[in-house]
């Protein structure tokens, strides 16, 4: 998992693989507010975003994931939300749907961490992180995020 601001791109963008780069440079130039919520093919099949409007709740309601095909850059738009995450890959499977939708589901994740995510940051979670995002750090709060998907043969 990497976490940073969309301000501090400029500084870090150099570190990136090219494919991040290109997503990450997508999300500090869009204008958001004349995008609309739903899928947006950035490069075929290779990368796409995913915008959306929700409301924070419990951990307990929301679903830690993985992905294999994509990696997640999950940005906040406007508002917080605190997401979970585990690097080491461990948890109980819930629900298998990675063929049709590259994505498994957990119940339990060991060693979760939580990290508040505000306005302008995001967390890049790639097929080893298992992720836990919406939830509500003390009251739900309403969300609207980007969520870029970066294939992983964009990668290589």
């Amino acid at each position: 998992m990497i976490l940073g601001h969309i301000d501090n791109i400029s500084k870090e963008l150099a570190f990136y693989p090219p494919a991040i780069k290109k997503g990450l440079a997508y999300l500090r130039a869009a204008d958001f507010s004349g995008v609309s919520n739903g899928k947006h093919i950035i490069d075929g099949e290779k990368m796409h975003v995913v915008v959306s409007e929700y409301a924070t709740s419990p951990v307990d309601d929301r679903k830690a994931e993985t992905h294999e095909r994509y990696i997640d850059v999950q940005y906040i738009i406007e508002g917080s939300e605190m997401m979970g995450f585990s690097s080491d890959g461990s948890g109980e499977v819930q629900e298998n749907l990675l063929a049709e939708k590259d994505a498994v589901f957990y119940r339990n994740v060991r060693n979760e961490k939580f990290v508040q995510l505000e306005k302008g940051m995001f967390a890049i979670f790639f097929p080893w992180d298992i992720h836990r995002p919406g939830c509500m750090s003390q009251a739900p709060a309403n969300v609207r995020k980007a969520v870029l998907k970066i294939a992983m043969e964009a990668l290589a």
